[in-house]
């Protein structure tokens, strides 16, 4: 089947997220625009999640746990798990390497933790957008042996990709997916950089904003909706 997705999207947790970016919201945006499946990708954090995945749990929707990952590298990738109770565990595996860096709101926005009723329940004190003090050479193998997949996140940015950071998508990781912004197609990116005709490339919106969820541009196909599914397809790659 051809499965409608966006699987890069940020709530009221990602300081830059909008605060209109609710659990509730989310869904229901989600289906308004068609979508079958979506991930829920904050920075460095899982912690809203858990209200997205109540809110759609009796809607004809698949929220898929992730986070979108900032290494000491400077680069992005996006974390997917097939579980919740994964995604918390890779979260927790990361406390130790924070950086002792406070959020300010007043500069880089509320980092709003929300229950499924879009309650604020709390707000994360460390700044969310930062670089951890890990590799992802250390990153890549933590996430594989909790069940997860990993690949680089929109690679053909000036900034926090793989590709402007090391200068490419590094081969010796194994990475058989890889992510391009809305700003480019496939054959636009394969023409400037040839090797990624060797990977999956997905498309996602990387949405901040209700209205920059996808409406289908990041359809791929899946035998079913669901994460076991999806996760099984990115592993095999192209």
């Amino acid at each position: 089947m051809r499965c409608r997705c966006d699987l890069h999207i940020h709530s009221a947790l990602s300081p830059c997220g909008d605060m209109d970016m609710t659990p509730n919201n989310i869904v229901n945006m989600a289906i308004l625009n068609g979508l079958e499946m979506i991930a829920i990708t904050d920075h460095n954090s899982v912690g809203n999640a858990k209200a997205v995945l109540s809110v759609a749990a009796d809607k004809p929707l698949c929220v898929v746990p992730g986070m979108e990952l900032e290494t000491m590298e400077e680069a992005h990738f996006v974390c997917l798990f097939e579980t919740l109770s994964a995604a918390e565990e890779f979260a927790a595996f990361l406390a130790p390497y924070f950086l002792p860096i406070e959020n300010r709101p007043d500069i880089f926005g509320q980092q709003a933790y929300m229950n499924d009723l879009d309650e604020i329940t709390g707000y994360e004190p460390r700044l969310l957008t930062t670089a951890l003090s890990l590799s992802v050479y250390d990153a890549v193998p933590v996430v594989q042996s909790m069940g997860g997949v990993i690949y680089p996140a929109h690679v053909n940015k000036d900034a926090y990709s793989v590709i402007s950071n090391l200068g490419s998508v590094p081969p010796d990781l194994g990475f058989r997916v890889a992510e391009l912004s809305r700003h480019i197609s496939r054959e636009e990116a394969v023409s400037i950089w040839p090797y990624l005709s060797e990977l999956l490339l997905l498309t996602s919106s990387d949405a901040h904003y209700l209205w920059d969820i996808y409406e289908g541009e990041g359809a791929i196909e899946l035998e079913e909706a669901s994460a076991a599914c999806l996760l099984h397809t990115l592993r095999k790659g192209k």
